[in-house]
């Protein structure tokens, strides 16, 4: 899949072109998927080196309930690949989450240079899983910012059972909470039995966020009941 401004007049962009015609050698005839990264797509083939629109446009509508997940950006290039799995995943919003106790901390200037390394592994992750819809990539937040929201959660080791009312979970920093972010009145969750990697429990929970939204699992009743 490519990722176009217009759907009426595909032009693909110098990356996708050098991509789809340099690296995959793909020839006139061959059909590739076109999307706007707002849900609609449409069929294509290759033609004289650009593309040339085959089907009619398809709209598909944005799945319900929205997920987000908002974690603390990591050193490497860790964040980067939690971005392009949760992308694959289909989370729908992508949060760097600033904490008391990150180990990366960004200026104006940094903020702006590193959402933009995600929203370029989002597309091509996109891409590579055929979702037309991109996820937004947004802004540097505080859990300060994200109380209030009675869809919000954070993933504390020994939590309590993310729920599917729970569409938006906070990962913290590898140094943890910090005491007055525990202070915050949000409910706590768990994602599993161990202490997680920061990347490794963003994933986690958008693998579990998405799948209770697909129908693929369901939460627990009995446990579910016994949190109330």
């Amino acid at each position: 899949m490519a990722f176009v401004d217009d759907l009426m007049a595909p032009v693909l962009d110098h990356a996708d072109e050098r991509h789809l015609l340099g690296v995959r050698r793909l020839r006139n005839g061959e059909q590739i998927l076109v999307a706007d990264g707002a849900g609609a797509w449409r069929h294509c083939v290759i033609d004289g080196g650009g593309v040339v629109a085959v089907s009619d446009i398809i709209i598909e509508p944005p799945s319900t309930p929205s997920v987000t997940i908002a974690f603390a950006p990591i050193k490497g290039d860790r964040s980067e690949w939690a971005v392009a799995k949760l992308t694959e995943l289909g989370v729908d919003r992508i949060i760097a989450l600033g904490t008391l106790r990150a180990a990366v901390r960004w200026d104006e200037t940094a903020a702006a240079k590193a959402l933009a390394r995600w929203e370029r592994v989002a597309r091509e992750a996109a891409a590579q899983a055929r979702r037309p819809r991109l996820p937004e990539i947004s802004r540097c937040q505080t859990l300060d910012e994200l109380c209030g929201d009675p869809t919000v959660a954070m993933a504390i080791p020994g939590g309590a059972q993310l729920l599917p009312e729970h569409t938006v979970v906070c990962i913290g920093p590898e140094g943890g909470w910090s005491d007055e972010e525990r202070a915050l009145d949000l409910p706590a969750v768990g994602l599993g039995d161990q202490v997680l990697r920061t990347e490794t429990a963003a994933v986690s929970a958008g693998v579990i966020l998405t799948a209770l939204r697909g129908g693929t699992v369901a939460p627990v009743e009995h446990e579910r009941g016994a949190q109330r």
